[in-house]
């Protein structure tokens, strides 16, 4: 497996291919069952707020190291509207779509790091890090 690898999110289908990619990088930097289901879902959710709110985007996935710990982040950007209140837009409920709000603020809950930066006109930049145990 390389160390870093970018993935088209401009169909649905691309959020499939995230999810499958993802999972394959989580087992293999040593993620438990529990951790790989969670990182996936928050691939998932934000791949698929890439799509819907953005209009497509890309993710960039990769293993990380702290030490002796291995990691998975990924790195999702778009050039879409941008978010202009984003402690709104991460508080549970929040949406401006016909979600239940909980993408990005559940997104935050399932990882170890979660940084998100956005300008409205310009788009958003979304980091998150799952580490293994």
């Amino acid at each position: 497996m390389t160390t870093a690898e970018e993935l088209p999110i401009n169909v649905n289908g691309d959020v499939v291919l995230v999810r499958q990619r993802v999972r394959t990088v989580a087992v293999n930097v040593g993620l438990s069952l529990v951790d790989q289901t969670k990182v996936v879902t928050a691939a998932s959710e934000l791949a698929r707020n890439a799509l819907v709110y953005a209009g497509g985007g890309q993710v960039r996935v990769e293993v990380v190291h702290n030490g002796v710990r291995q990691g998975l982040r990924m790195t999702f950007s778009d050039n879409g509207p941008g978010i202009p209140d984003i402690e709104q837009a991460l508080t549970d409920g929040w949406t401006t779509g016909n979600g239940l709000g909980l993408g990005l603020s559940g997104s935050r809950r399932l990882v170890d790091e979660f940084a998100l930066e956005s300008t409205p006109g310009e788009g958003t930049l979304i980091t998150v890090t799952k580490w293994a145990r």
